[in-house]
Parts: C-alpha cells; sequence; structure tokens
C-alpha cells in the first residue's frame, strides 16, 4: 500500500473506507487514530507489512509476511456507548496479559479493549497492548 508519509499509515483500502465509514463519526474519528497507531506499532515493533483486510465485516490487521502476531480488529460494542473496541483474539493470552501487564486498559471479556472516545491518557498504554499483539507469537 503506498504511504502518504514516513509517520502517516497507507491510504485506507475502499472497502475498509466503507466500513469506517459506517461508524457514528465520533467512532471512526477514534477508530482512524487507532488504525494510525496500529501502523505504528507494527513499524516501531518489526512485525513487518500488514494486511488490512475485513474479518467479520470489521476492519482488520494482521501480520501475514511475518507471522509475528495475532490479528487485530477494530469496532464498536452496542453496549458501550461513549468508546470505540480494538479486538483480540479470544483464544490467545492477549486480554490476560493486557490484565496483567496494562490494569489501566479497560477490557470486556477476553478480547474487547474499550478505547475511551473523548479521553486519550490511557493511549501509551493502548499503544502497548497493539505491540503485543502484533508481536503475539514471539512472547507467547
Amino acid at each position: 500500500m503506498p504511504e502518504t508519509s514516513d509517520n502517516a499509515p497507507p491510504v485506507m483500502p475502499p472497502l475498509e473506507r466503507e466500513v469506517f465509514d459506517t461508524f457514528p463519526a465520533p467512532v471512526r474519528h477514534r477508530l482512524e487514530e487507532v488504525r494510525a497507531k496500529i501502523f505504528a506499532a507494527a513499524a516501531d515493533a518489526g512485525a513487518g507489512p500488514l494486511t488490512e483486510t475485513l474479518k467479520w465485516g470489521e476492519p482488520a490487521y494482521l501480520t501475514e509476511a511475518t507471522g509475528s502476531g495475532s490479528t487485530i480488529r477494530l469496532g464498536q460494542l452496542r453496549d458501550a456507548p461513549g468508546h470505540a473496541a480494538v479486538f483480540v483474539n479470544c483464544r490467545t493470552a492477549l486480554a490476560d496479559t493486557f490484565r496483567t501487564r496494562l490494569p489501566a486498559l479497560s477490557l470486556r471479556g477476553d478480547r474487547a479493549v474499550l478505547v475511551p472516545l473523548d479521553n486519550r491518557e490511557g493511549d501509551p498504554d493502548l499503544g502497548r497492548a497493539l505491540t503485543l499483539a502484533l508481536t503475539y507469537h514471539r512472547w507467547k
């Protein structure tokens, strides 16, 4: 995918853009920020190029080229207004690892990290969680 600058994520593919555009504006904007963090975390962690696709109708990010990580999906939970959501595979140890290493994150079950729409204070922990997911097969 072509990049717009060294610090910007690649241009979003058309199908994924269509899905992003279905989210309410505050959720869409926050998920676009999280998407940028995913690409930055992958670059910083040496996770290789990401595959951006749809899984279960939601934007998903995979480390297919290197196999270093677990899939990350973006969306929202109907019963969590004021939040976007980052989903990880519930069959991994990621949620438990987040609970142990990043207790400030708001988790739902074994797969969802709730991301506040109006509060960026937890973003450093979110960035660490994304890095853990993108490198899961290296450290598990």
